[in-house]
């Protein structure tokens, strides 16, 4: 069960990444070129909430169920138990409440320029969470060896 959720998961993040990119580049085009908020764009938003949540679901299963998420006294002590325990999940729940704040409000907005810039700051925000995440705190935690 666990390499499975572990595959999935892994899968996943591509495609949210993938998503998330085109969102925040359409977004990027549509507020600087005024342009109209149209069907795609509403389209792809709805589907990166989608596959974000669905990453999300399968992320916290994982969590429970991961050898490396541990309660205990060493928890914070261990750079990987304390990634894995809290950082991540606390950093990704982060980004997944931005992206989902980008699309509930600017459904609500009537202005196409707005709703362009609210989808583009605020996923930009959620990227640059998803890569600090992902690669800086990895990295940094490797650096400190």
């Amino acid at each position: 069960m666990y390499t499975g959720l572990l595959h999935t998961h892994s899968s996943l993040r591509y495609l949210v990444l993938l998503l998330l990119l085109v969102v925040i580049f359409k977004s990027l085009t549509g507020f600087t070129g005024k342009k109209p908020f149209e069907k795609t764009d509403d389209k792809l938003s709805l589907f990166l909430l989608i596959f974000t949540h669905l990453q999300l679901v399968v992320g916290l299963i994982l969590y429970f169920v991961s050898p490396f998420v541990q309660f205990n006294g060493q928890t914070m002590a261990d750079k990987v138990t304390r990634y894995w325990t809290v950082e991540h999940v606390f950093g990704m729940l982060i980004a997944v409440v931005l992206i989902t704040v980008a699309r509930s409000t600017s459904k609500r907005m009537t202005d196409p320029v707005a709703k362009h810039k609210r989808l583009f700051i605020f996923n930009t925000i959620a990227l640059i969470i998803i890569l600090a995440m992902v690669i800086l705190i990895p990295m940094r935690n490797a650096w400190a060896v």
